[in-house]
């Protein structure tokens, strides 16, 4: 459908979502279009009718997709056929009828603050580019809580090690500042300094050994191998240091509103699944502590 592809052209270019989403997006549209096409034999978008939209949704929760992916399915659903009155495409928006299933809630992966001490005093780093941006990525990520995103398009004019400060580019080209603790400055400095002897044009701060930037394997892979050796936990991802992070400044009592910042959610309620690792803590060292628990 032509209409696919111009909406997605319109995320790309005026709402400025990431590849990642656009993809899912895209995928999204087509099956359902394709679904459409097999069962009913609907083509246009205004013979389309909100019990079509029901029995596909139907049909990909009896084929055992997880709640959450056919709530994305519902929400590239609901954002295709608002821009569709929009162009007026459409007379009537057959979403308004459509209800998400219910879905549970999943709490944040996250490593302990001891098994991660553990990782930066017990590790020894090579004294080289490679092992100096390893170690730098991991202080990164568990100092800042940033996204794997934001710190491979990091660039060197974004550190101000002098206001110990990071200025990053979040989703949808967002920027904010995030602070640094003190100690992490003599491991990016070391790292800027060898870096500084590496031919190179780009001015991403993270560059491999051959002068080219960062790639997102790359710091996915360097994440799961030092994490596996503190943790057996499945889920060993840059995204896990993001989540240990988060549950450690809530737990020693930051702001849910400063951590709102430091992230970068748009909204406070995506802070707030992080409580309940919290009081998941709470139940736990009460069960531990009380005589009669």
């Amino acid at each position: 459908m032509e209409a696919i592809k111009t909406f997605i052209d319109y995320l790309k270019f005026e709402k400025r979502y990431s590849s990642h989403t656009l993809i899912a997006y895209e995928n999204d549209l087509i099956q359902f279009a394709s679904y459409l096409k097999s069962s009913y034999e609907v083509i246009e978008l205004k013979e389309i009718r909100a019990i079509f939209i029901r029995s596909w949704l139907v049909s990909l929760m009896e084929s055992k997709l997880d709640p959450r992916s056919v709530n994305r399915k519902i929400t590239t659903l609901k954002s295709f056929y608002k821009y569709a009155l929009k162009c007026k495409w459409v007379e009537s928006n057959p979403m308004g009828k459509i209800t998400s299933p219910k879905t549970a809630k999943r709490l944040p992966s996250y490593i302990e603050a001891e098994k991660l001490d553990a990782l930066f005093d017990n590790t020894e780093f090579p004294d080289d580019l490679e092992g100096k941006r390893e170690q730098l990525i991991l202080e990164l990520f568990y100092g800042t809580g940033m996204r794997l995103s934001e710190l491979i398009n990091l660039n060197l004019n974004d550190v101000d090690i002098r206001q110990l400060q990071l200025k990053v580019t979040g989703k949808r080209n967002k920027q904010r500042i995030i602070p640094m603790y003190a100690a992490i400055i003599p491991h990016l400095e070391h790292y800027i300094g060898l870096r500084s002897i590496v031919q190179t044009s780009t001015p991403n701060l993270f560059i491999m050994d051959n002068g080219e930037a960062l790639y997102p394997m790359y710091v996915y892979r360097l994440v799961k191998k030092h994490l596996s050796n503190v943790s057996t936990q499945k889920k060993r991802s840059p995204h896990v240091l993001r989540h240990s992070f988060a549950t450690e400044m809530l737990n020693n009592g930051a702001d849910l509103n400063a951590i709102k910042e430091i992230l970068g959610h748009a909204n406070l309620s995506a802070t707030q699944v992080y409580t309940h690792n919290s009081i998941e803590k709470l139940k736990d060292t009460y069960k531990k502590a009380h005589p009669r628990a």
